[in-house]
């Protein structure tokens, strides 16, 4: 795991010195070491967090006329070496990144498919003079480009871009829009006008005349529904899924588990015990104030003790929430409406005493049909098409009601505010006709909600602590096989994700399995009161950004709603955020770890 970033030039050689500001801004990703290369129009630079070959895995690394720097994991590349190798190659490292070089060499593009992994990469051809940007198939891992007139620059995280950003940036409304209403932006237009993110599963091929072409090497489209009874099923996902665990646990560090009440951490949990036969280090949240109904600690310990973890528990109170928030929105660079994110980033900051590796659920609830929003009955689906049509009844609710948007949105704004489920109805028109309207539910998360909001928490909020983030779950493999199942072993009654469920009754608790779904519990509404939101109501609608957007006699309106007992903390909070993100990424400020959110809006 490692940042990296870089340049190419239509003209002259690159400003060292701008690119090791670039390596400033992802020193967090990468502890370890720092590489940078410098050859005619190309700026190449990693930051490394020591994973696998401790000692021999520096880069850039390079092949002849080939100069690699990856982020993420190959988790193949045991086997993909031994073919290579008998290909003719030979290696001069351990790292498993040094097979993309490889592999690239041999085959060029076509290589892609061959990587079963998380990563990012650039590799400069000097032979052919281009550069190819590389992303994996979900888009565990990030990467950043933009396309300026005399060049090309990229990097892992938004602020190393912004860091040798000429001008001001400026934010762009479509994609704040999205944030307001959706909690997250999608799709390549990031928050910065100008600065785009690759799609997942494609490459970017960057030419000496800097003409930028795209070329997808693998789509969740492709994959098609079989009809398999339960035990076909489970006979093909048992000696798959031990197959994806062994390689998600190579590393020569310990790999530990955040570990909730929940199914997927459960089944990640039982597996990791079975497969290392040493107690796995496990991680869990609560709060001294939350609602008791939604903690999750006591379930989680009964499950941590069932297989010997070695389990430490958090317990969090609303003034240390509060005050991690400008670090978060520091961390997850684009703007994120996920309160998760929070104990998130103080479970990444206990793991990382003591650990580099770290596994967790995301994607079970994608890949196996595990939210509720997956079960609408074809009436409700029919109703909330008719309010909002284009998405088959799915995903038609904004953060901010008609009432709201009219009243504080300024022009711009309003503007772009009918475009804002646009991604949404894209993806959705997207899928085969023959396609299930619970897989279309799940490719529509899949390609929007996943890469953009989960992912961004499960790989920036843990980088930010130096701790590298593995979920199985997204291996494409597992991918393939549960969007591929039939509806029958996705969802049934009040019950989601059947299948997984039912094969994993061998190894945990039926209770355990078949209760209630809890979501990740942050008790935000409750906190939103008292003094900080007095706090908020004095400072935020003068807010420079407030103003710049927004009506700020309405938005002091909004939060007048909220001392009074209404119900428009998600408003608020999300403004609370693009105020502080915009001290943090347009005025240029670092926060610490522990900050007062208010100093931040004043």
């Amino acid at each position: 795991m490692c940042g990296i970033a870089g340049v190419l030039l239509r003209r002259g050689s690159p400003d060292e010195g701008a690119l090791r500001r670039m390596g400033d801004a992802l020193a967090h990703r990468g502890p370890d070491d720092l590489g940078v290369h410098v050859a005619g129009p190309l700026g190449l630079l990693q930051t490394r967090l020591s994973i696998i070959d401790l000692e021999g895995g520096h880069q850039p690394m390079a092949d002849g006329p080939l100069t690699l720097v990856a982020n993420g994991e190959i988790y193949n590349y045991v086997e993909l070496r031994q073919a290579l190798e008998a290909r003719g190659r030979r290696f001069a490292t351990h790292s498993d990144s040094e097979t993309i070089l490889h592999a690239y060499a041999l085959d060029g593009l076509g290589a892609l498919p061959s990587l079963n992994g998380m990563f990012a990469f650039a590799l400069y051809d000097a032979g052919r003079r281009e550069l190819v940007l590389g992303r994996d198939r979900l888009g565990i891992k990030p990467l950043y480009y933009a396309e300026l007139p005399d060049r090309v620059l990229f990097a892992s995280e938004l602020k190393a871009i912004l860091s040798v950003w000429p001008g001001e940036p400026a934010l762009d409304p479509g994609a704040l829009v999205q944030y307001l209403q959706n909690r997250f932006n999608t799709g390549e237009q990031s928050l910065v006008q100008g600065i785009r993110r690759l799609p997942p599963g494609t490459t970017l091929v960057v030419d000496a005349d800097l003409k930028l072409q795209e070329r997808p090497y693998w789509s969740l489209l492709d994959i098609r529904t079989r009809r398999l009874e339960f035990g076909q099923a489970d006979a093909e996902f048992e000696p798959l899924f031990h197959q994806v665990m062994l390689e998600h646990l190579r590393a020569d560090v310990p790999c530990g588990l955040f570990l909730s009440s929940g199914v997927d951490s459960g089944v990640l949990l039982a597996t990791m015990s079975e497969l290392t036969g040493r107690p796995v280090r496990t991680f869990s949240i609560g709060y001294h104030d939350g609602a008791a109904a939604d903690d999750e600690l006591p379930d989680a310990a009964t499950i941590a003790r069932r297989f010997g973890a070695e389990h430490t528990e958090i317990v969090l109170d609303r003034d240390a929430v509060f005050r991690r928030l400008p670090h978060t929105i520091w961390a997850t660079d684009d703007l994120l409406h996920d309160y998760a994110c929070l104990p998130t980033s103080f479970m990444a900051e206990h793991a990382a005493r003591g650990l580099k590796v770290i596994l967790t659920g995301e994607g079970g609830d994608e890949v196996f049909a595990g939210y509720g929003r997956y079960r609408r009955t074809p009436l409700q689906r029919w109703l909330k098409n008719l309010v909002a049509p284009g998405s088959g009844g799915f995903r038609t609710r904004g953060q901010w009601g008609r009432r709201w948007t009219q009243r504080a949105f300024g022009p711009e704004l309003k503007a772009a505010a009918a475009a804002h489920r646009e991604p949404f109805i894209t993806a959705w028109r997207a899928t085969p006709d023959a396609w299930s309207d619970v897989a279309r539910c799940q490719y529509t998360d899949l390609c929007t909600w996943l890469p953009d909001d989960l992912l961004v928490k499960a790989d920036r909020v843990l980088m930010a602590f130096g701790l590298e983030g593995r979920v199985p779950f997204l291996d494409h493999r597992v991918v393939e096989f549960g969007l591929g199942l039939s509806d029958g072993l996705k969802v049934g009654g009040r019950q989601g994700k059947l299948f997984l469920k039912r094969w994993a009754e061998r190894r945990l608790p039926r209770e355990h399995l078949w209760r209630r779904k809890r979501g990740f519990y942050v008790p935000v509404r409750q906190w939103l009161r008292g003094e900080f939101l007095d706090g908020l109501a004095a400072h935020l609608p003068a807010h420079p950004v407030i103003r710049r957007w927004f009506r700020s006699d309405a938005v002091a309106e909004l939060v007048r709603e909220q001392q009074q007992g209404g119900n428009t903390a998600r408003a608020i909070w999300g403004l609370m955020q693009l105020a502080i993100w915009h001290r943090i990424f347009i005025d240029g400020r670092v926060p610490g770890r522990d900050e007062d959110p208010l100093a931040w809006i004043a």
